[in-house]
């Protein structure tokens, strides 16, 4: 069963449940998939991965709504926002921890012999195929930024 499959079958089951947080948004992330592969000349089917990397643009788009309600003092518009971005995460890769992350730029740094700012889209052409969906690129950016600088 494809991911896109999974979706599918979890909303119809939202739905007969009258879950209304989990119907909304596997319902938005599904027209998200789906205007993905409408996009460009052509239409595709679209990939576990590529589903993947829709559904991670998806939660931050919920993360950083959440903020900007919060920050507006819309607590109630937040907490959906923070809610709908918890059924995401339920179908995205377990995010890196700190020491992963580290651990794999490390590698990166050694295995291209890279030294100082100027080599970081050297680094990170190694490091964004290992981590993809897996930590948020600013995240990656920020890591392999204070690794060069030491």
């Amino acid at each position: 069963m494809t991911l896109k499959e999974k979706l599918e079958t979890d909303l119809a089951t939202a739905m007969k449940a009258r879950d209304e947080v989990r119907t909304r948004t596997l319902r938005m992330a599904l027209t998200a998939v789906k205007t993905e592969e409408v996009a460009g000349k052509q239409s595709r089917e679209l990939s576990d991965d590529d589903v993947v990397m829709v559904l991670t643009r998806e939660a931050k788009k919920r993360r950083e709504a959440a903020t900007a309600f919060g920050d507006a003092g819309r607590a109630e518009q937040a907490q959906a926002e923070r809610d709908e971005g918890a059924v995401l995460e339920k179908y995205l890769p377990a995010q890196l921890s700190d020491e992963e992350l580290m651990a794999l730029v490390a590698d990166a740094i050694a295995g291209t012999g890279a030294a100082g700012p100027r080599a970081m889209g050297q680094v990170m052409k190694v490091v964004n195929p290992k981590v993809a969906g897996r930590a948020e690129g600013g995240r990656v950016a920020a890591e392999v930024k204070r690794q060069l600088a030491e």
